[in-house]
Formats: structure tokens, sequence, C-alpha cells
């Protein structure tokens, strides 16, 4: 198995960079179409734990569109062969001095293209770890 194909992993930043563009624009049908439409699909969020895509598209639909603003940092995409990569980010929000987020998703390739199958999103505060390095 190839790990960071040059190739895969371009493809992966490319979905990846739309996602984040559609997240902060809250483009509902983006972001529904690059997650798995299916009933295995799952993404734990900050203050929800959502299984399948009909709760994720209700989750989606639902959440206001104000404040989805942030920037990203220690961005990592790997991948594993040709369908199957994760990506993990740090993110900040300007309303939410002194927490850090945390996203991590897994993705799959179908003929469709790419798509999030898992999915998680949380916050802490932002305290230096001891021991831990950071991108």
């Amino acid at each position: 198995m190839i790990i960071d194909d040059p190739a895969v992993k371009a493809e992966v930043e490319r979905v990846f960079a739309t996602y984040e563009a559609a997240l902060v624009s809250n483009d509902v049908a983006t972001l529904e179409r690059l997650f798995h439409d299916d009933p295995r699909t799952i993404r734990y969020g900050a203050a929800e734990n959502l299984y399948g895509m009909d709760a994720i598209r209700a989750f989606r639909r639902a959440r206001p569109a104000q404040g989805l603003a942030r920037a990203l940092e220690g961005t990592v995409i790997t991948t594993f062969g040709r369908d199957c990569a994760v990506a993990m980010t740090l993110f900040r929000r300007e309303g939410a001095p002194g927490r850090v987020g945390r996203q991590s998703q897994t993705w799959l390739r179908f003929p469709d293209g790419w798509k999030v199958v898992a999915a998680h999103v949380s916050v802490i505060d932002d305290a230096p770890d001891e021991g831990a390095s950071r991108p």
C-alpha cells in the first residue's frame, strides 16, 4: 500500500478545501454531497452525536448560518492507497478565545467521488499539553 501518493493526496486536499469553504459559507447542499449518504455514516459534533445521513442532514439544515468562520491550523491529510484518507485539523473561532477545535474526518473514494464516512468535532480549552507536540 502506498501512503501519501502525491496524486491521491492532491485530490483529497482539494475536496477537503471544498468542504471547508462549504462549511464556513453554510453551503448545505455541498456539505451533504460530501458525506456518504448511508445510515452507517457517523458525525460526532461538539454537542451532538449523529448516526446516519438522515440525522446529519437534519442537523445541517437546522444549524444557524452565523458564526461559522474559523481559521485552520496544523492540518494533516494522510492517504492510504488510492481510496482512503484521514484529515485532521485544529481550528479557532474569533468568538471563542482560549478554545481550540479539533476535527477528524475519514474519507473514502466512491464511484461518485470522495465522501466523509466518519467525522468527529470537539472543542477544548487551549492549554499547552505537557509532552505533546503540535504540528
